[in-house]
């Protein structure tokens, strides 16, 4: 199965909140400031996250958010 994502875990905590960032536009330095750590730091928790994923980059993983958002509400309706 060359190139299928398998996603044994959800995003941690400090992942999810990184992920909620990227997806309503911020950079990664505002990110690094709001965590209280560097920008380097969040540059590798984006690729953690990207892989455990499956994803590419932060667009996709945006989308991934929304729909995940979406999917959410749809079941609590």
């Amino acid at each position: 199965m060359a190139g299928a994502a398998v996603v044994l875990h959800g995003p941690a905590e400090r992942e999810h909140f990184i992920i909620q960032r990227v997806a309503e536009g911020c950079k990664n330095r505002e990110i690094a400031d709001s965590l209280g750590t560097t920008e380097h730091v969040v540059k590798n928790y984006l690729r953690l996250i990207y892989d455990k994923l499956g994803l590419w980059n932060r667009v996709e993983l945006a989308l991934w958010y929304e729909a995940r958002q979406w999917e959410q509400q749809a079941s609590h309706a």
